[in-house]
C-alpha cells in the first residue's frame, strides 16, 4: 500500500524515523506510528516492480473503477560536480496513471526508538520533522494542509516529495527530482552493465548484487550484515538481533561474491575500512564487528517502546557480540585483503606497508588458532576450539604466503607457508573422527556444523578427499532437513534450532556440485530461488516445514549464496549464444 515502514537516519545503524516494521498496531489504529503511507482510495490491487537494473521501486495501486496511481521510491545516488551525490534523503514521486484517483498521505514519524513524540510543523511548501538527533524536512508540491489532516484529495498531477536534512530546497522541485530520478537510473544501470554476471539466472544475480552494494556504507566502506534489527529467527524465539553493523566475517563473504562479478569498487572501499580497523588494533585483538564508522563499542539494549515484529519482541539495539572472542576474523581479514597484492585492476594495489600490517594479523591467527572461541554462530554462554575458526586462522597464514610471493618476499612466504602447514596438520589431528569418518565442529567432541562445508571454498580440502566426502555425508545426515540445511542441531543458548539458515543451504549446493552431484545441486538451487520474496530477496532463515522466511532482511549471507551458486552452476556464455 505504498507504506515506508523502516528507515534509519542519518545512517543504517541510526534511529528509525519509520519503525512500524517493529510494531504490532493495525494500520487504521489512530495510535499507529512509524510509517509514511501513500494510499489510493478504495484500492483493491497492488503491484510492485523495480525499474530494470536499479533499486528504484515502482508501486502501482488501482481500484475497481479503473483509477490508478504509481509511486516511485528511491534514494538519489548519482554523479554530481565530480563526486557521487548521495544525501541522507528519500524521494517519492506519485503519478496519476489512470482515471481520476484520490489519495491520502499519512506521515507519522518516530524518534528515540518510539520513546518520544516527534514535533511536526508545516510551511507553505514543506513539512519539518524534529527528531531527537537531527531535524528533517520534506519539500513537496502536494497540498500541505491536506497532508497535515490526512485528508483524501484528487491527484491531478505528479506529486513530488524530497525528505532530507532540514535545509531549503534550492532548485525548482519537480524538474530537480525528475533529473535526480533519471541520473540515479543511469548510475545504477551503468554499474550493473559492468558486472561479469553468469549466463543463467541473471535477474536473481543482478538483484542480489544491487542489494549487496546497498548494504555498504559508502562514506567509510563498511558493509552491514542486514538492513534491519530484531526480526526473529523464528516465531517467539527471542533470537532477535541487531544486524545493522559490519561483521568482518559477513563483509568478507560479501566482497568475495561481488569479486566474482567484477564489482571491485565495493572491495576497494571495504579495504579502506578494513585497513583502519587493522591499524586501530595495533597488532592486537580484532572484534568480530564494528559499527559503520569503525566504532568498537556496540552496547546492546532493548527498545521497550516497540513491541517487535508482529509483536514478537524484544527489539534489540546494539549487539553484545562485539565483546566476544571469534578467531575466524583474522582469516577473513587476510582473505579480503590478499587480492590487493595480486589484482592489477585495482586503483590502489597493496604494498609492503600493508603486508607488514597484515603480518600482525597473521601472528594473532598463529597464536590463537587452537584456542577456544565463541565461533561464527556467536554462542553466548560457552566456548570451544571451533574447527571453522581454526581453519580460518590457517587461511590467514596460507594466504599471507601468497601475498609474500606476489611481493617477491621468498623468506616471508616460506615462513608463513611453514606455519600454515603446521596448523593444518594440527587441525586434522584434533578434528578428524575415525568413528564417524568426519571432521567435527570442534576439537573436543564429535558434533556437526554446516560451516565445515566451507573447507572446499577455503581450499583446506579438495572435493575428492575422503575426509571431505565423509564430512559431507555426516553433515547431510545430521543437519539436512529435506531441501534445507541447519547451522547445527545441538541445543544452544535458546534451545534446539527450529529454522534453517539459508546460506548453509547454499554452501550445501556448492558442495554437491563440486562432488559431482550437479543435477541435485541445480534442482536445489532452483528451489531456493523460488523462495525469494516478490522483491527477489531472501532473509536469514527459513522454516523447513512451512517454507516461511524469518530473520533480518535483506541478509547479505543469503544474497551471497545466490551469487556464488549461480556463478558456479551456470552454463558458460558460449553455450547460450
Amino acid at each position: 500500500m505504498g507504506r515506508m515502514v523502516w528507515a534509519c537516519v542519518p545512517r543504517v545503524d541510526g534511529d528509525p524515523v519509520f519503525s512500524a516494521l517493529l510494531d504490532a498496531k493495525a494500520w487504521d489504529d489512530p495510535q499507529a506510528r512509524g510509517f509514511w503511507a501513500i494510499e489510493l482510495e478504495n484500492c483493491v490491487a497492488v503491484e510492485q516492480h523495480y525499474i530494470r537494473n536499479t533499486p528504484i521501486l515502482v508501486t502501482r495501486q488501482s481500484d475497481a473503477q479503473g483509477n490508478a496511481i504509481e509511486i516511485l521510491d528511491f534514494c538519489p545516488r548519482h554523479k554530481h560536480k565530480g563526486r557521487i551525490y548521495r544525501p541522507v534523503a528519500f524521494i517519492r514521486i506519485v503519478r496519476p496513471v489512470a482515471g481520476s484517483p484520490r489519495i491520502r498521505v499519512k506521515l507519522r514519524p518516530t524518534t528515540a526508538w518510539n520513546a518520544e513524540k516527534v514535533p511536526v510543523s508545516y510551511g507553505s511548501n514543506h513539512i519539518r520533522i524534529v527528531l531527537s538527533y537531527m531535524a528533517m524536512r520534506i519539500s513537496t508540491n502536494a497540498p500541505i494542509g491536506l497532508i497535515a489532516q490526512e485528508s483524501w484529495f484528487r491527484l491531478e498531477q505528479d506529486a513530488h516529495f524530497f525528505m532530507g536534512p532540514d535545509e531549503g530546497f534550492s532548485d525548482a522541485l519537480r524538474p530537480a527530482i525528475e533529473r535526480m530520478l533519471d541520473d540515479t537510473i543511469h548510475e545504477w544501470q551503468l554499474w550493473v552493465r559492468g558486472l561479469a554476471i553468469p549466463a543463467e539466472w541473471q535477474e536473481a544475480v543482478i538483484r542480489s548484487a544491487i542489494t549487496l552494494k546497498l548494504c555498504q556504507h559508502e562514506e567509510t566502506g563498511a558493509i552491514v550484515a542486514a538492513l534491519t534489527t530484531s526480526i526473529p529467527e523464528h516465531a517467539d524465539s527471542g533470537r532477535n538481533w541487531d544486524y545493522r553493523y559490519c561483521w568482518v566475517r559477513d563483509a568478507y563473504y560479501t566482497v568475495e561474491a561481488l569479486n566474482r562479478l567484477g564489482a571491485l569498487d565495493v572491495l576497494e572501499s571495504y579495504l579502506v575500512y578494513l585497513r583502519n580497523i587493522v591499524d586501530g588494533a595495533k597488532g592486537g585483538h580484532i572484534q568480530p564487528l564494528y559499527d559503520v564508522r569503525g566504532n568498537a563499542t556496540l552496547t546492546e539494549w532493548e527498545a521497550e517502546q516497540l513491541p517487535g515484529y508482529r509483536g514478537m519482541g524484544p527489539v534489540r539495539v546494539g549487539n553484545a557480540a562485539y565483546e566476544q572472542i571469534q578467531h575466524d576474523a583474522y582469516g577473513q581479514i587476510v582473505l579480503s585483503s590478499v587480492q590487493g597484492f595480486i589484482d592489477q585492476r585495482l586503483l590502489r594495489m597493496a604494498g609492503h606497508a600493508d603486508f607488514e600490517a597484515l603480518e600482525a594479523v597473521g601472528e594473532r591467527a598463529w597464536a590463537v588458532y587452537d584456542q577456544p572461541d565463541a565461533g561464527l554462530w556467536e554462542l553466548r554462554t560457552r566456548a570451544h576450539v571451533h574447527s571453522y575458526s581454526a581453519v580460518m586462522c590457517w587461511a590467514a597464514c596460507d594466504r599471507l604466503a601468497h601475498a609474500a610471493t606476489a611481493l617477491d618476499l621468498p623468506v616471508r612466504a616460506g615462513h608463513w607457508q611453514n606455519r600454515a602447514d603446521t596448523m593444518k596438520a594440527r587441525i586434522l589431528e584434533a578434528a578428524w573422527r575415525t568413528d564417524s569418518k568426519a571432521i567435527s565442529a570442534n576439537f573436543e567432541d564429535d558434533s556437526r556444523d554446516a560451516s565445515l562445508l566451507q573447507l572446499l571454498d577455503l581450499r583446506f580440502l579438495t572435493a575428492d578427499d575422503p575426509m571431505f566426502i565423509g564430512t559431507l555425508a555426516a553433515l547431510e545426515t545430521d543437519l539436512r532437513r529435506g531441501n534445507d540445511m541447519l547451522r547445527y542441531s545441538a541445543p544452544d543458548d535458546f534451545g534446539e534450532p527450529v529454522t534453517a539458515f539459508n546460506v548453509c543451504t547454499f554452501w550445501l549446493i556448492e558442495a554437491l556440485h563440486r562432488t559431482g552431484r550437479t543435477d541435485e545441486a541445480r534442482a536445489l538451487f532452483e528451489e531456493m530461488l523460488s523462495r525469494r520474496t516478490a522483491a527477489g530477496l531472501l532473509s536469514e532463515d527459513i522454516d523447513p516445514i512451512s517454507g516461511e522466511l524469518w530473520g533480518n532482511y535483506p541478509q547479505t549471507y543469503s544474497l551471497v549464496g545466490i551469487i556464488n551458486c549461480a556463478v558456479l552452476l551456470s552454463k558458460p556464455w558460449s553455450a547460450m549464444r
